[in-house]
């Protein structure tokens, strides 16, 4: 991210991830499922201080899990930051060629893929691709996306 120029775009397309997530767990326990991230939120004001646009969109199945509508409810920390943030219902997301697995992508020149197992958790598994002939599809597909997704504001999950 340091060496970051213009453009941080992630994209999302699970519908857990983490399940043991201390904050997560919180508060579906009656918490307020808030956690220190200070880590995440200095690194976003830092990239958007330099121009960086930082912008996130996720995937998501209606009605959302319970681990959605946690991560809908913290987002207002990464709008904070200076996220830009959109969802996208699945049903909305016909049509689109989407990637095998979620991504950053970094300048629209270098993607890393992250790979998790099946109950959401991180594998910590990635893979940076930067051949132009496959990120030119990420970048597409990221902007179709992002075209079609709803601002965070917006957006009120359905339970």
């Amino acid at each position: 991210m340091a060496r970051t120029q213009r453009s941080a775009v992630h994209l999302e397309m699970r519908d857990v991830y983490e399940p043991a997530h201390p904050g997560f767990n919180d508060w579906l326990n009656g918490g307020s499922g808030r956690v220190d991230r200070t880590p995440w939120t200095s690194l976003v004001e830092q990239a958007t201080a330099r121009g960086v646009r930082m912008r996130r969109a996720r995937i998501v199945s209606e009605p959302v899990t319970d681990y959605i509508a946690w991560e809908h409810m913290i987002t207002d920390v990464n709008i904070k930051a200076g996220e830009e943030v959109r969802w996208l219902p699945r049903r909305l997301a016909s049509g689109l060629m989407l990637p095998h697995a979620d991504f950053w992508m970094f300048d629209n020149r270098l993607v890393r893929f992250h790979y998790n197992a099946g109950d959401g958790t991180s594998l910590k598994r990635y893979e940076w691709v930067s051949d132009p002939r496959y990120v030119a599809p990420v970048v597409a597909c990221f902007e179709m996306v992002w075209e079609r997704a709803i601002p965070h504001e917006e957006y009120t999950p359905p339970r």
